[in-house]
């Protein structure tokens, strides 16, 4: 089941992984919210898009890389961000669903 809301996904977080219907870019985002930084980043790097580029500068982002994180907001066509990470997840995930 593809979740409708950002509490849907993080129930989903006790599974050991993600579902395999869900899309690319929710299930790096999953990896991430569960605590595997590398795992995200692989399905992340490979995600050719818009979404995939934002994906790649919050991890970069994240990971504490800001110049390869701006690299990957301009790509992505977006500011670097003014917000938490955690809000930035929220609103990765929501742009998702």
């Amino acid at each position: 089941m593809i979740p409708k809301t950002f509490e849907e996904f993080e129930s989903t977080l006790s599974q050991n992984t993600p579902p395999k219907e869900w899309s690319e870019p929710l299930r790096s985002l999953w990896f991430d919210a569960n605590g595997d930084w590398q795992a995200s980043h692989d399905i992340a790097q490979d995600i050719h898009s818009t979404m995939g580029g934002w994906i790649h500068a919050y991890l970069h982002r994240k990971e504490g890389d800001e110049w390869n994180a701006g690299y990957w907001y301009n790509r992505a066509n977006k500011p670097f961000p003014q917000y938490s990470l955690e809000e930035e997840l929220k609103v990765l995930v929501e742009a998702n669903l």
